[in-house]
């Protein structure tokens, strides 16, 4: 048996095609959202675009998170993608906690994990989260033994979902680890017909693979 899981950061629009496509194939997965940067009952459709592509991601509204992310965990990724080590260490703790305190309250349920704005963590950040309930916090970082983590709340992945080495990886990590966890945008899908098709074919694949079991992210540290 190999254990997987996934998750994807940011909120933005594409996360509804990737909650469908990922109950279309049975898959766990994991959200990492910022609360300050969801309004409402409007989706945000303008604002920054993703590299040089012209492609806005965009945000869902507030109010439809939760039928959006239904049957999904969700998790901080602070208030409004605040990087450790750039503001103060108080603030950020206010802001990853503020935000846990936030998602909890409007799914009805605990929300440990967490996702480190722009892979960038600390050691006393790490602390701090760790100290304030956390019960990991995963980086950008890769590592071909998911379960040797030295701090719960510096979790390395096992590669992101476009690497063209994903499947090599995690043939590796049948014969390894036993774990293999992925994460991504799904803004980097853009609209692209054969970047979805791409995605969907690894959910298809792993769903037929008789020795795959989907995991909540928060069992990677149990």
């Amino acid at each position: 048996m190999i254990k997987v899981a996934q998750c994807w950061d940011d909120g933005v629009l594409n996360d509804e095609k990737v909650a469908e496509l990922c109950r279309k194939y049975e898959a766990k997965a994991t959200f990492n959202l910022n609360p300050a940067n969801h309004v409402g009952n409007k989706r945000q459709t303008s604002g920054w675009t993703y590299r040089d592509t012209g492609y806005c991601p965009g945000r869902l509204a507030w109010n439809e998170l939760t039928s959006v992310y239904d049957g999904f965990d969700v998790a901080s990724h602070t208030m409004c993608h605040c990087n450790a080590g750039v503001v103060d260490d108080r603030v950020f703790l206010t802001e990853a906690v503020g935000a846990k305190m936030l998602l909890e309250d409007m799914f009805q349920k605990a929300c440990t994990g967490f996702a480190w704005p722009c892979g960038r963590y600390t050691q006393t950040t790490a602390d701090l989260l760790l100290a304030a309930g956390f019960s990991y916090g995963r980086t950008t970082e890769y590592t071909d033994r998911v379960s040797s983590f030295k701090h719960p709340m510096i979790l390395h992945s096992s590669c992101h979902f476009q690497d063209p080495d994903f499947w090599k990886i995690f043939e590796t990590a049948k014969t390894t680890d036993q774990i293999f966890y992925f994460w991504g945008h799904s803004y980097e899908m853009m609209d692209d017909p054969a970047l979805w098709a791409d995605y969907e074919d690894k959910l298809r694949k792993l769903h037929e693979d008789p020795e795959v079991c989907w995991i909540p992210t928060t069992e990677l540290v149990k």
